[in-house]
Formats: structure tokens, sequence, C-alpha cells
């Protein structure tokens, strides 16, 4: 009879200890979900700003229809490749138009009216702002990742997730862009 109920205990305590790792993994995939949606709301967000901008600027710059044909072929290229679940040819889609935002500054010295311009003034910080969110997205999108890696990839963790294969996700990470690595990994301080 003991014996029975040290069983049973044992059993118990594994039972509720894989419950406790079961849900642990799935609040951590239901959190780089969460996070996928915010790089997402940042996304559109900059989308939109790029539209109000370029409507301002259009009495300034000779190329803004170049570079909202761009913009929006880019951010049709991302989102086709979202519906296709490609995440990588997402992100080099996202991190083309980045590159594009950080060109905006340069066209903006270009036009002295422009930058005179309280709208176009406006528009630019928040293309700044809204790609300073859209990094903070990113990371902690990528941090959710991180984690998620980091425990189903644990020792008892590993079990359970080979066990139950709706824990077994692959999530992409959102990386910088090659030019965006080069130009960090260049940086120095001039004195």
């Amino acid at each position: 009879m003991t014996t029975l109920i040290v069983l049973l205990a044992i059993a118990a305590v594994i039972f509720i200890g894989f419950i406790a790792i079961y849900n642990k993994l799935i609040r951590y995939i239901e959190a780089i979900k969460n996070n996928q949606k915010q790089v997402d709301i940042q996304l559109d967000r900059r989308f939109k700003v790029f539209e109000s901008l370029i409507n301002v600027v259009k009495n300034y710059m000779d190329y803004e229809k170049s570079t909202l044909s761009k913009v929006v072929e880019l951010r049709n290229k991302s989102q086709a490749a979202a519906s296709a679940g490609d995440q990588q040819g997402r992100i080099d889609a996202e991190n083309a138009i980045s590159k594009i935002a950080a060109g905006i500054n340069l066209v903006f010295e270009q036009y002295p009216d422009l930058k005179a311009n309280q709208n176009a003034l406006q528009l630019q910080e928040e293309i700044v702002n809204t790609e300073n969110k859209l990094a903070f997205a990113k990371q902690a999108l990528n941090d959710s990742i991180e984690r998620y890696n980091a425990t189903k990839n644990s020792f008892i963790e590993s079990i359970i997730v080979s066990a139950c294969s709706k824990l077994n996700q692959t999530f992409v990470y959102w990386q910088l862009s090659e030019e965006k690595v080069q130009e960090q990994e260049k940086y120095t301080v001039h004195l």
C-alpha cells in the first residue's frame, strides 16, 4: 500500500511538472506571437507615415513618385512574403524600407523650404520615432524567440517538446541588414 502511494505521488509530481513546463512553453510561444504583432503594428505605422510625408513633400521633391513606388512595392513584397510564411523575405523587404527611411534626412537637407515646413518636420520626426519603436519591437521579438529556444532546448523541456509537436515551433529572428551590421562594425569614435 505504501509503495502504491509513493508511486502515485511520484506520478502526480511528474504530471504537475509536465503541465508546468507545457504551460511555460505555451506562454513563451504566445509572447512571441504578440511581439510579432507589435512589429506588424510598427511596420504599418511606418508605411502610413511614409505616405503622409510623401504627400506633404510632393511640391518639393522630384523623385517622390519613385520613392513612394519603391516603398509601396517593398511593402507589397513584405506582405506577400508574410502571407506565404516567408519570414526572411519579409525581413529583407522591410530592411530595404528602413534604408529608404534613413535617406529621408538627406532629402530634407536639399530643400530649405521643406525643412521649414512644420508638417514635414513633424512627419520627419515621426519617421525617426517609428524606426526607433520598430527597432525596440524587433529586439523584443528576438529576445522572446531566444528565451523560447533556450527553454525548449533545455534537458527536461526538450523531452516534453519532443512528446508534444505543438510546442516545437521555429521562429525567425528579425536580424539587422548586412549593411547595418557592416556600418556598426566599422563605427569609430573620432576625437
